[in-house]
């Protein structure tokens, strides 16, 4: 097995143990028993659970950009691709939550180490919302001034939107995806102004 498969492989596994026991009950005897790799291997690759779970965020983040990145390459007029991205950037991060169970939890109580993990992420996703606006505004649908700073309020705006949308709060509000959809959709378009 080639050297980035076997740590895939403990990746993988270990996501999966992480998912259903937690990192704090997992082991690094866990997760070379569980991959049938010795310890010496996991520690080739790995000095700590720690640089495993930071490992295991990194994958989920690279899984969640390619998705994004499949959305903006789409030929599509440059609102629906972005309101497209929007959406879908929002179901993918919950769902890549949801599907890893109680790693979910710490994920909520570690999200700094989340986030250090998360600056590459960041940097791509920054990139594909600039590509989006700047094709909305070389085809003439999208009328921004400062670009740069559209593409600040619109990332920082998605981060703050993720633990609220994976909790699930507007549906505890009583408030329905579809309207929250079009919501989103209607400020982003329309602004607040009459």
């Amino acid at each position: 097995m080639s050297i980035s498969r076997t740590r895939e492989l403990l990746v993988d596994v270990a996501r999966q143990l992480f998912a259903r026991i937690g990192v704090e009950n997992t082991t690094m005897n866990d997760i070379a028993v569980a991959s049938k790799k010795g310890r010496r291997t996991l520690y080739t690759y790995f000095k700590s659970k720690n640089e495993v779970y930071l490992a295991v965020v990194e994958s989920e983040l690279q899984q969640l950009i390619k998705t994004l990145e499949e959305v903006a390459n789409k030929n599509l007029a440059p609102d629906e691709k972005l309101t497209r991205f929007i959406f879908t950037r929002l179901e993918a991060v919950k769902e890549t939550v949801y599907r890893n169970g109680t790693l979910r939890a710490d994920f909520f109580r570690d999200i700094w180490r989340v986030e250090m993990v998360r600056k590459q992420f960041d940097q791509k996703e920054i990139a594909l919302i600039r590509r989006i606006l700047q094709d909305g505004i070389d085809q003439g649908v999208f009328d921004i001034q400062d670009v740069e700073s559209m593409v600040l309020v619109l990332h920082y705006s998605l981060k703050g939107l993720d633990v609220p949308y994976i909790r699930g709060v507007f549906n505890e509000l009583g408030v329905e995806r579809t309207h929250l959809r079009e919501e989103i959709v209607n400020l982003l378009f329309k602004g607040l102004r009459k």
